[in-house]
């Protein structure tokens, strides 16, 4: 009988995991503590309340990862406006705490949930943050500094001093030290264990070997995102507004010449209801695009800032050729296997990472997925207790990506999910890396740390109840590690690019030909920041904020 139930939990496992983890996550659990109100509800304001005109002297679009702290640093000495699609996160229970991590990431629809999904044309499910915080609000929370690399390979002029206290700016807010339990604390010994170190204890750096990263979930498993960092805005200058969708950016000419330059003067934005609202620069004021690695490049296209040809195409009006808007699209690929271990887990989101010199990392996870109850039946006594499943992840993140794609309207209307394609694996330097990190996850799988992780067979043997493919037998063939790769490549959710500096951008972020125009996200990344990259991204906006208002600091400010 034991070869038809696991037959069963093999094919099925899965979907059935898929099935219930909303039904649990959005179950009311005594257990959760109400937490005190955050001070930036004060300012945030929906949409259909907001004036049909009003000026700022920044305007940023989104409020996610990198436009929160922009905005909150801005404050400080400017009028500032966010402009956010989505809601707050601040009472939905999905959101707030790291088991409803998944249920999050399902629970999706077209109009407003917190999550919107896309399927890329290279046929891999991806989503979007649509929330205030953005995919800070949605991820899993792990918090490691960029790699040496990061800062090589842009051209930015970075002040290394300004980048660490905001690094410091931001830990000092949000990040916490995680508490391993079972999964992880075999993950990190496995990682040892397959030779991926030094052991470099628990640290913010990306350095080479076996680490614990940091957190933004506290002790308590309550999430803290980005939206947090509105603690330290200065209030009185800064209002977020909230189911806001800015259908385009207002871009005339900066001076009634024959030598005048275009420049951004607003944007447009319509309420839930449909009404539409202008959002105007005062003086020397700037808008700044912080929509993502998918919202920026789209606002621009549907702005008139992009290739004219392709401009044309649509008739939208061209107010500024940029031919490579939506251009180096880059996702990194995730790889792994999942098992169902005969020892109950802890629920576990990434802690642990293993960092390779081969191009990959290596990360963990482990769900609690309790089944529904059998339907009522004469045959089957219902158990007054419910019945769990526990799957065990290993994954590994290809570092880079150096396979590049792109993104294209697939409609005028900026609420619909333009069209990108990835293209994975195109390069075969991504292929190698894969098979590095896949071989790498075998090497840990025949450690001693994960014994305890397999089930005793009929004779003696032990081995893994595999969920979904696992690894090919013979991993030093690499032609079926590299059809591995491809077959189970999904989304690590780190996509980046669309407007990458140097040809968007520039090093100070500025869209190349249009004045009082900047996108500070990760779509001016031409590469991933090293294993995870919130971190970078809330570092950038607390940066570029501070060297915004280094270089205004002889302008009058707010009046």
């Amino acid at each position: 009988m034991a070869r038809p139930i696991w037959f069963y939990l093999q094919h099925f496992a899965f979907f059935m995991f898929l099935n219930v983890i909303v039904a649990y996550a959005s179950r009311p659990h005594g257990s959760h503590r109400p937490h005190q109100e955050p001070s930036y509800l004060k300012f945030v304001v929906n949409a259909t309340d907001f004036p049909s005109e009003d000026y700022y002297d920044y305007i940023i679009v989104g409020g996610g990862t990198a436009g929160c702290p922009l905005a909150a640093t801005l404050s400080s000495r400017f009028r500032v406006l966010v402009i956010e699609r989505g809601g707050i996160a601040y009472g939905n229970r999905n959101l707030m705490t790291k088991e409803g991590f998944l249920a999050t990431l399902m629970d999706v629809n077209s109009f407003d949930s917190p999550t919107q999904a896309f399927t890329s044309e290279d046929g891999v499910p991806n989503v979007r943050g649509r929330i205030l915080g953005g995919s800070s609000a949605i991820n899993a929370g792990f918090y490691s500094r960029a790699d040496e690399d990061f800062y090589r390979k842009t051209s930015v002029n970075w002040d290394f001093r300004m980048v660490n206290e905001s690094y410091e700016w931001v830990e000092r807010a949000i990040v916490f030290r995680p508490e391993l339990r079972t999964w992880q604390s075999a993950v990190r010994d496995g990682l040892l264990q397959a030779g991926v170190d030094p052991y470099n204890g628990f640290s913010f750096d990306h350095v080479v070997g076996t680490k614990i990263g940091g957190s933004t979930f506290d002790t308590s498993g309550r999430r803290h995102s980005a939206a947090d960092l509105f603690k330290y805005a200065k209030p009185l200058n800064v209002k977020v507004v909230t189911h806001a969708n800015v259908e385009r950016i207002l871009v005339g000419s900066s001076m009634p010449s024959a030598v005048s330059r275009q420049s951004a003067m607003g944007v447009v934005f319509r309420d839930r209801i449909g009404m539409y609202h202008h959002a105007l620069l005062r003086e020397h004021g700037e808008v700044i695009l912080s929509a993502g690695a998918i919202g920026s490049p789209q606002l621009l296209l549907l702005s008139g800032i992009g290739p004219r040809p392709y401009l044309s195409s649509w008739g939208i009006p061209v107010a500024h050729h940029l031919p490579y808007v939506g251009q180096y699209l880059y996702d990194n690929p995730r790889n792994g296997i999942s098992i169902v271990p005969p020892i109950p887990l802890e629920h576990s989101l990434i802690q642990v990472v293993g960092i390779t010199e081969s191009g990959a990392y290596i990360e963990a996870a482990s769900n609690v997925i309790p089944f529904a109850s059998p339907a009522r039946s004469v045959f089957i006594r219902t158990p007054s207790a419910p019945l769990y499943l526990t799957v065990a992840t290993l994954m590994e993140k290809t570092v880079g990506p150096a396979s590049a794609g792109s993104l294209r309207l697939a409609s005028t209307d900026v609420k619909v999910n333009p069209i990108v394609r990835f293209n994975y694996f195109s390069n075969p330097v991504d292929v190698q890396r894969c098979v590095n990190g896949t071989r790498m996850i075998g090497d840990i799988l025949r450690t001693r740390s994960m014994e305890d992780f397999k089930f005793q067979g009929w004779f003696g043997s032990k081995d893994f109840r595999f969920v979904g493919p696992a690894l090919p037998v013979d991993q030093s063939n690499y032609e079926e590690m590299a059809d591995f790769c491809r077959r189970t490549v999904s989304t690590i959710w780190h996509y980046h690019g669309g407007c990458i500096m140097g040809k968007v951008v520039d090093a100070d972020f500025r869209v190349i030909g249009i004045d009082a125009l900047r996108v500070v996200d990760g779509s001016t990344f031409g590469i991933s920041p090293g294993t995870n990259p919130q971190a970078t991204l809330m570092m950038l906006g607390r940066y570029v904020g501070l060297k915004m208002m280094k270089d205004r600091k002889d302008y009058k400010m707010i009046d």
